[in-house]
């Protein structure tokens, strides 16, 4: 038996090393730069001049795309390792790129090593595990939303080219993209988790259209949106553009998800984590009539409320992906840790950077701070990877799974019948001893 909360200390060292270049290099990067666009565009000359040679320090420490295998051009570290290292990333958004484990392209390139063929792993994948260019995950439909049984992007196998037609809405990075991986309907005569399947389209093919670039409403960067409403007017690409098997195309997303769900939580407690941080710092400097913000006993209430509230996501995290080291990303039990991971997710998010933002006051809500678009990343955390109502039925139906109907009209701990079945097993020492007195 072992239970053991401690990080060993070789691995503790690079911790240490990737918090000081996060705090040093890193941290900068989000007010000289600031948005998305900027981060994914690797055209940009602050990659040459800039990212570039911070990434080469990364991979000098071997931390390096360590959501893959060593095979894959990452580390092998698992989950749990992962985990501890994104908390560390998740105090800025440039974190993920510069350690090479941004999403979409971390679950993209799992999906080219496993399912790509010789050519594509040439064309794409290399230079992606390389961090020289960005891809997109197209999958969302305007009219779908979160039910896929609603998806009408098909596409049909003329000779050897796949013929895709159809919309996809909200297709995060295409716009500086080299290839889109899409979700489409190849077979819609059998149920939609049957009939889908995963293709590779470069992002320069003919016919595929950009309608408009939509962007979060807490991009006030002043730049384009970096999530695209896209449109397939038959374009068409080879047929070994196809990813893996026919039909399967939502077992593989299933693969990419439940990483991607669990990298969102576990950077999720390093933001929260920064949020506290200024929470506690404004508490200790801010001077009111009576003294620190710090000795106010409702301050202190929300710093306790804070630090139990990450603490206990900060466990789930940890353990939903020591479970998934275990189990493998398939598994039910993983998919039941990982859902419950991804509903706490918004709500601690949107609790404690709350918090620490009604603790600094109109300054916390004021664009003089990064509370503000830390806060409104909440409700994207909440529908990103499905929304939470989806999650939370997929966590009862994995419990339910452990469980039987009774037989009869009550239920198994109702006292009358366990009361008669208890005095049977104990009969004769109620007898001698009791029955007696």
């Amino acid at each position: 038996m072992a239970w053991d909360f401690s990080t060993e200390a070789e691995f503790q060292t690079k911790l240490d090393w990737a918090k000081k270049l996060v705090d040093e290099e890193i941290k900068p990067l989000e007010v000289a730069f600031p948005g998305e666009f900027i981060m994914y565009d690797k055209t940009n000359p602050i990659y040459k001049e800039i990212i570039y040679p911070l990434q080469e320090r990364v991979r000098e420490q071997g931390l390096w795309a360590c959501h893959l295998s060593p095979e894959m051009g990452g580390q092998g570290y698992g989950q749990l390792k992962l985990a501890l290292l994104q908390e560390v990333l998740g105090h800025v958004t440039w974190g993920m790129v510069i350690f090479g484990c941004q999403a979409p392209d971390s679950g993209n390139a799992e999906i080219l090593a496993h399912y790509g063929t010789d050519k594509q792993k040439a064309d794409y994948l290399d230079q992606l595990l390389a961090g020289r260019i960005s891809s997109t995950y197209s999958m969302t439909e305007p009219q779908a939303g979160s039910d896929p049984s609603l998806f009408e992007c098909s596409a049909v196998l003329e000779g050897d080219e796949w013929v895709i037609n159809g919309e996809k809405w909200y297709s995060s990075g295409a716009n500086t993209a080299a290839f889109i991986i899409v979700m489409v309907i190849t077979n819609p005569e059998v149920p939609i988790y049957e009939g889908a399947s995963m293709i590779l389209v470069p992002t320069d093919t003919p016919g595929l259209e950009f309608v408009r670039t939509t962007g979060n409403f807490s991009d006030r960067s002043g730049q384009e949106g970096h999530h695209p409403y896209l449109r397939y007017n038959s374009v068409r690409v080879p047929a070994d553009n196809l990813l893996g098997i026919e039909g399967e195309g939502f077992k593989i997303a299933q693969i990419r998800l439940a990483g991607g769900r669990l990298h969102h939580a576990m950077r999720t407690v390093g933001l929260c984590q920064r949020a506290l941080d200024m929470m506690c710092e404004r508490a200790l400097s801010r001077k009111v009539s009576r003294g620190e913000l710090a000795k106010n006993p409702v301050v202190k209430e929300q710093i306790a409320d804070s630090w139990i509230q990450l603490e206990n996501f900060r466990m789930q995290v940890l353990h939903a992906a020591w479970v998934m080291d275990q189990e493998g990303p398939l598994a039910h039990k993983t998919r039941l840790h990982v859902a419950g991971v991804k509903v706490a997710t918004p709500q601690v998010m949107k609790d404690v950077v709350w918090r620490s933002m009604h603790l600094h006051g109109s300054l916390g809500v004021s664009d003089e701070m990064p509370l503000g678009k830390m806060w409104d990343s909440a409700p994207l955390l909440a529908v990103a990877d499905g929304p939470t109502e989806v999650h939370k039925s997929t966590i009862a139906k994995e419990l339910l799974r452990g469980y039987d109907a009774v037989e009869g009209l009550f239920p198994s701990e109702h006292i009358p019948p366990r009361k008669a079945a208890a005095e049977e097993k104990y009969a004769d020492f109620i007898e001698r001893h009791i029955a007696n007195q």
